[in-house]
């Protein structure tokens, strides 16, 4: 499996996906506490490292390299859900 591989088998991962999305409602919740930038960074982090340790343990690809790229792929789809967001954001508020 090669990189692009395991990049395109995360971007598809409906699973890491809505981690993510619950990533974004819960940090919405908690901003006034705890900021923006440092739950997001966690939850990057997290996502990345707990899907390779739960659920992807037959790939040929080794455990760092799994964590790299979901860490890569994480940023990207979570930039995603944060455009979506403002988007929604701006339309609900005029």
């Amino acid at each position: 499996m090669t990189l692009i591989d395991l990049a395109l088998s995360q971007f598809m991962d409906p699973f890491r996906i809505a981690l993510l999305i619950g990533l974004v409602f819960t940090m919405q919740r908690t901003v006034a506490i705890t900021g923006k930038v440092i739950p997001l960074l966690a939850g990057i982090a997290f996502v990345a490292v707990i899907i390779p340790s739960t659920i992807t343990q037959g790939l040929p690809v080794d455990y760092i390299t799994q964590i790299g790229v979901g860490i890569v792929t994480n940023a990207v789809i979570l930039a995603v859900i944060l455009g979506v967001k403002t988007l929604i954001d701006r339309r609900n508020a005029g």
